[in-house]
């Protein structure tokens, strides 16, 4: 801390940029970045390249918003050279107060007004807290109890953006993307961390990602723990056990059981019994109320029998 002294936090934050441009690639483009990271720390409602231009170069507005324009939407540096330098710099101060426990695995969401912007479309917004016409960024961060930092960041390309070869052209979308669901982005997003040999913890993510089975084998595979929010149609039995066969209803008022959980021995499949196992065989599985209702956490590598890709 610099005991509030405006002078010190503002070398502070010069040499930070600095230390970051290092990855841009060319000279020129430094002062650029500059101007966007104060851009982005000032009080203004909207944080786009115009309002960035008239707060940081009020004389030269017109010129300072070109500049920062091409910086964001023409220099070809990568956001994934950046994102490796900044967790380079940040990573030891947050270890300081203790070390990695977490893998968060998560995504954000932009409300959009228009259709133009790369991924927009009608879908889950976290920002509302509805579908609405968004974009929507799959993230993943470290942890510990004081702090998060994001190491990776891509952008969610939806299904009719990804075939959609006008649109591709008009924003420039390279060929090399192509429609992956938020579960195969994130999971690519640990692979990748994982070589760069991060600091592992567990990872936690919600119920968007955790009933995706493909996404909890691969997890397991890779020999790393989990806690994951699944649904309350997600079927969960215990090693050495499987699930019995849905029970045959008929007749007036006949339901189904989907929110339940039901669990058998192998001998029991297909003979119609119900069985249960307790104490230390169903440990790994706790009950969670929610705002959709009752559904089972995963603490550890489980056996499931049905997923969804979010």
């Amino acid at each position: 801390m610099d005991g509030g002294s405006s002078e010190g936090s503002e070398a502070r934050f010069s040499a930070y940029v600095e230390a970051l441009s290092v990855v841009l690639g060319h000279a020129d483009r430094r002062q650029p970045m500059y101007d966007y990271c104060l851009g982005l720390l000032m009080p203004i409602e909207r944080k786009s390249v115009e309002p960035m231009a008239a707060v940081t170069a009020p004389a030269g507005v017109a010129a300072k918003h070109q500049s920062l324009l091409h910086f964001v939407g023409n220099a070809p540096w990568s956001d994934a050279a950046m994102l490796a330098k900044v967790g380079e710099l940040a990573l030891p101060a947050i270890e300081r107060s203790g070390p990695v426990e977490a893998w968060i695995i998560d995504d954000t969401g932009f409300p959009k007004k228009g259709r133009h912007s790369v991924g927009v479309t009608r879908q889950y917004c976290g920002q509302l807290g509805k579908q609405d016409n968004c974009q929507v960024a799959v993230t993943l961060s470290l942890a510990n109890h004081d702090a998060s930092l994001p190491i990776a960041y891509q952008l969610y390309l939806p299904e009719d953006w990804a075939k959609d070869q006008a649109r591709r052209q008009k924003a420039k979308i390279p060929e090399t993307i192509t429609f992956q669901t938020k579960p195969e982005i994130a999971l690519e997003q640990i692979k990748v961390a994982r070589t760069a040999g991060l600091p592992q913890g567990v990872v936690l993510m919600d119920a968007g990602y955790g009933n995706d089975t493909g996404l909890r084998t691969e997890i397991t595979a890779l020999g790393m723990s989990y806690v994951a929010g699944i649904g309350p149609n997600t079927s969960v039995w215990p090693a050495g056990a499987a699930p019995l066969p849905p029970q045959a209803r008929s007749g007036r008022g006949a339901t189904t059981e989907a929110s339940s959980t039901r669990w058998a021995a192998p001998a029991d499949l297909g003979q119609g019994t119900r069985s249960q196992p307790t104490g230390r065989g169903v440990a790994n599985h706790h009950l969670a109320r929610g705002s959709r209702g009752l559904a089972l956490v995963a603490l550890c590598p489980t056996q499931s029998a049905a997923g969804a890709s979010r």
